[in-house]
């Protein structure tokens, strides 16, 4: 009896192994059900024409980490082309395109999206107020639109002077003359005083440079979608990232 209970020892530690190994292949395993879910409840909301609640489904359902069914990539750029997001959605529908080809069940309708999508995208490149994605510029904060800002000299620290680099800041330098005797002079450029005046900010402290928040341009991207009309506009849609 005791023999034939440690015989059955290898066996029960191999099952009990495969079972803890289910369980954790389980735990960490894509959750589908939740992608299912996800899905259906993204077309619904296309099939109402609620295309704000399939956006937002779909978003949820690519920050999860999830494995993307085949068809979302094109169910997203239908969306993101009725929320009037044309660059996202152009992105998305040819991620759709480089995943199926020809073969993918949306084929036909990727085809007609991507005729629908000329007009917007040549709209968003000729137009001054956006962005390449479509997005409305807007003032700088930091700048206020000027381009330049005044700010503490970069080259000098805001000290107003700079060590003199004939001398090393010294005010003497050194010269050995014929009989190899080290003599000692007074700077010629400093003056002996070891320093000279900022050359960039002129010892004012400050200097005029491009702003760094926006590069120069004066503008920043917003997260409202452009209209391609001057003036005022209303929020038309959420930054895509």
């Amino acid at each position: 009896m005791s023999f034939r209970f440690y015989q059955s020892l290898p066996l029960l530690s191999l099952i009990l192994v495969m079972a803890f190994s289910q369980v954790s292949f389980a735990q960490i395993g894509p959750n589908l059900g939740q992608t299912d879910h996800w899905m259906k409840g993204a077309k619904a909301a296309i099939e109402r024409n609620d295309y704000e609640t399939a956006n937002s489904i779909f978003r949820n359902l690519i920050d999860s980490g999830q494995p993307l069914p085949e068809e979302m990539p094109y169910l997203f750029a239908e969306t993101l082309f009725e929320v009037k997001q044309y660059d996202n959605s152009a992105n998305f529908l040819n991620k759709y395109l480089e995943l199926t080809g020809f073969t993918g069940e949306h084929y036909q309708g990727a085809q007609e999206l991507q005729i629908r999508l000329e007009v917007p995208l040549e709209e968003i490149i000729a137009c001054q107020l956006c962005d390449r994605r479509g997005y409305r510029y807007k003032t700088c904060f930091t700048c206020d639109g000027h381009r330049e800002i005044e700010q503490d000299c970069d080259y000098c620290k805001a000290k107003g002077v700079v060590g003199c680099s004939r001398c090393s800041g010294s005010g003497m330098i050194t010269k050995m003359n014929v009989f190899k005797i080290v003599e000692y002079y007074e700077c010629d450029r400093c003056a002996g005083k070891g320093r000279l005046t900022c050359p960039v900010c002129e010892g004012s402290l400050k200097q005029i440079s491009s702003c760094r928040t926006c590069g120069g341009s004066g503008k920043l991207s917003s997260e409202d979608l452009c209209d391609h009309v001057e003036g005022e506009h209303e929020h038309t849609g959420e930054l895509v990232k």
